[in-house]
Order: structure tokens, then sequence, then C-alpha cells
């Protein structure tokens, strides 16, 4: 009796330290180093019991298999358990809580949500405002109880799975066991679930912003938004208000949008382009060791040092070329913004391209030289047409780039919505009033904040439309290849 005292003792003594000191972030850690173990162990094991019956070719697997089997066991119940725990783990301790309050049958939901905000920020050492009750103190001070308590009970839970688990599987280790088979299986099912939480995380993204854009097409009809000439998505907060009636016409947005894009293709597309060509087909191994790294340098900064350089040296050099041949040029152009975009996206293009032309067989540049082409002619019609998928991907990705800038249009392009063609006036781009329309104390039901997920919606589409027509010409010149 008195050793089962005793041993209880010391369980509840390794249960209070457990509740002192074990919390998630360092269960994590212990849970590394049992996975880590486990692997250690299970090889040792499969090494083992085959080590007096002809070693390890006697295995069906190979020893790191069984190993690798093992610190899966070890793993994976241990942190199904360890994320279902942390995932309920807050709300269950709240509803305790909160059951124990007496004024909580009183109170309404918006002013229960401040009560529990109060208590998590007297627990994280936050101030809170106005003086602290006692009931909120008492109810603060029985989270923290109950939450180390719970961390306590995760890390005896957990450490208890890992380490049954791998004397279970210690056991099971024999030179039959098809380790390899139960591990590649393993993977194949992560695999599985990566590709479907990828899957069904852009279904809920674009099912969010449908949803939200049809909201706003309930106000504003589907053809003014289509087809109205003007942006100005300014919203009257009062009845007696005027000027502020909105306008979401979204044409003047994305032809600005369009416009600032393609003078950015204009630049980076040749340029990286030729600059792959160069570096790939005619530039000697000293040279590209130095110039292709400095080449994607660009790719490093920052889009703001981008945006200032457009704004305080781009622009006025524009601005003052024009005036020297008695051009009218605003002080914000698209023309400015498209061309400092377009040297920030090369990188995009030209690595990408020099990565597909290395990949082009030597074989098919030394058939075309044998046959008599030059190497120019190789280049062209050879080299180029068998890299062609993923240049065009390259340059996909350089307009997807493009489309999705906003720091530079805001510096150097600036915010008005103007339909035109004239890369010297002032446009807007879609992501640009995607930020703008999103800031701010605006409420969210309002036809201003709303517009912001139209234009999400729209651009999506367009995105996945021009991606269609790229595959297309990629099947077309594949076959003409083949």
């Amino acid at each position: 009796m008195d050793k089962i005292i005793q041993i209880g003792g010391e369980l509840t003594g390794i249960f209070l330290k457990l509740r002192e000191r074990m919390s998630p972030s360092n269960l994590l850690l212990v849970l590394l180093m049992l996975t880590t173990a486990g692997y250690y162990l299970g090889r040792r094991r499969a090494v083992s019991v085959v080590k007096n019956s002809g070693g390890a070719s006697t295995l069906h697997s190979r020893p790191t298999y069984y190993g690798a089997l093992s610190a899966l066991w070890c793993a994976v119940p241990a942190l199904v358990v360890y994320s279902f725990w942390l995932a309920f783990e807050s709300s269950i301790i709240i509803d305790v809580v909160v059951a124990g309050l007496p004024e909580e049958q009183s109170l309404s939901p918006n002013r229960l949500n401040l009560l529990v905000n109060d208590i998590k920020n007297l627990v994280e050492g936050n101030i809170v405002g106005g003086t602290i009750s006692p009931s909120i103190q008492a109810a603060a001070d029985q989270y923290r109880n109950l939450m180390a308590i719970s961390h306590a009970a995760l890390a005896v839970i957990v450490l208890v799975l890992c380490i049954g688990a791998v004397l279970w599987i210690q056991r099971r280790i024999k030179p039959a066991l098809r380790a390899r088979n139960h591990v590649e299986t393993f993977v194949k099912y992560i695999l599985i679930a990566c590709s479907t939480l990828a899957i069904f995380t852009t279904m809920g993204i674009v099912l969010s912003v449908i949803y939200e854009a049809i909201r706003f097409f309930k106000i504003i009809p589907l053809h003014e938004f289509l087809l109205g000439l003007k942006w100005s998505p300014q919203m009257a907060i009062r009845a007696d208000q005027v000027g502020a009636s909105g306008a979401f016409g979204v044409i003047p947005v994305f032809m600005g949008t369009l416009l600032i894009s393609a003078i950015a293709m204009c630049v980076s597309v040749p340029v990286g382009l030729m600059s792959a060509i160069y570096l790939c087909e005619y530039a000697d191994k000293r040279f590209r060791a130095v110039a292709k790294p400095l080449l994607e340098i660009l790719a490093g900064i920052p889009t703001v040092v981008y945006g200032f350089f457009a704004a305080l040296v781009v622009a006025p050099m524009i601005r003052n070329a024009g005036s020297g041949v008695g051009m009218e040029v605003s002080s914000e152009s698209a023309l400015a913004a498209g061309l400092v975009m377009g040297i920030m996206i090369i990188p995009f293009v030209s690595s990408l391209s020099d990565d597909v032309i290395n990949a082009v067989p030597q074989s098919l540049r030394d058939g075309a030289l044998a046959l008599g082409s030059t190497h120019s002619e190789t280049i062209l019609q050879v080299v180029l047409p068998a890299a062609l998928p993923g240049i065009v991907g390259s340059v996909l990705l350089a307009v997807s780039r493009a489309i999705g800038e906003t720091m530079i249009v805001v510096m150097a392009a600036g915010l008005s919505a103007n339909l035109t063609v004239n890369p010297l006036k002032t446009v807007t781009t879609v992501t640009v009033q995607i930020v703008t329309l999103l800031v701010g104390d605006q409420e969210f039901d309002s036809p201003k904040t709303l517009a912001a997920f139209a234009l999400g919606l729209m651009l999506f589409l367009v995105t996945l439309v021009l991606n269609v027509i790229a595959l297309v010409v990629v099947r077309k010149y594949r076959e003409q290849y083949e």
C-alpha cells in the first residue's frame, strides 16, 4: 500500500511539473525527439531480428523503411490527438468558465463576447479597460488554471501514445513485414490529402468571392457593372448627402489594368526572353555565372522600392521629356508604372525561360546542326518550339504578377479611374481599387465594400480565360513540333 501511495505521489509530481513546463510548443519539440528516437529504434530492431538469420538481405524492405514506419506510428496518432485537442481546447474552456459567471444568463451575445475578450486579455497580461471586477478576475484565474491542466493532460496523452505506439510497432517488426509498402501507402495518402486540401481551399476562396459578388449584384445591376463607363464607388451615408450616389462601371478600371500590364509585358517579355536565349546559347560559363545572379537580384527588391523609383525618377523623367517636345504628361502616368513594373518582372521571364531552354535535350541541337542549320536557325526552329510550353508558362506568370501588382501603381499611376488608352494619363488598376475599397470604416454590407468582391471575381474570370487561351496555344504548337 505504501508503495502504491509512493508511486501515486511520484505521478502527481510529474503531472504538476508537466502542468508548469509542458507548453504546446515544448510538447512538439519532445514529440520530434521521440519520433527521431522511434526511427532509430525501428531501424535497429529490423537489423537485430535478422542478425542471426542471414543479415539485412533477408528483410522484405530496407532497414530505413522499418525505421520510417516506427517513426510514423510514433508521430501520426500523437499529432492527430494534438491537433484536435488544441482546436477545441479554448472553446471548451471558455464555455466552462462562462457557465460559472453569475451574470452569464442575463448578458446579450455581443456583451458576452466582450466579456470573453476581457477574460482573455487579462489572462494574457494585456490591459483591460475599466475596473476589473472580482468575478472577471476569478474567471481569468479559472481559465488560466484550466488551460494549464489541459496542457498537462495533453502532454501525458501524447507521450503515452508515442511510447505505446513505438513499443507496439517494435513487437511487429519481422523479416516478412512489408514496411516499404506501408510507408509508401502512407505517403500516397498524404499526397492525396494535400491535393484535396488545395482543391477545397481554391473552391472555398472562389465560392466566398462569388457569394459576396452576388450580394453586390443584387444592389448594382450586372449590366451597369460590366458596361458602365464611370467608376466612382463613393456612396452617400445620409439621405440628404449630395454628390456620392456611386458609379460602378468597371470598364475604366479594367482598361487601366490592361494598359499598365501591356506596357510591362512589352518591356519584360522581349528583354527577359532575349536575355535567357543569350545566357543559354551564346554566353560563356564565366559570364553566365555572374550575369544570371545579378539579373535575379531584381526579383528580390521590394516593390515599394520600385514604387519610389517610379515616382521619384521615372515619372519626372517622362514628364520632363514630354514637356520638352510639347506634350502634356501627368505627374502620375501609366507609362511610368508600366516601365518600372516591366523591369521588376524581367527575372520571372528570364529565369524560367532560361531553365526551360536548358532543359531542351542537346541531341536536338546536334541533330539540327548536323543537317546544316545555322546556330540561329537551330534556336528559332528547334530550341524555342521545344521550349515553348515553358516559355508561355513564364509569360503567364509574369502577366499574373503584373496584374496583381499594387504598390507601384499606387505610387506611380495614381488612383483615378480614367477611361483612356493614353499611357501619359493617370489610371488605376483592379488590385488598387480592391485595396482602397476594403480600407476604412465603411460598412461591410455597403455596395462600396462589396464592389471589391465583384472586382475580384471579374479578375479571376479574366485570368482563367487567359490561362485557357495559353493552354490552347501551347497545345497547338506542341502538336506542330511533334
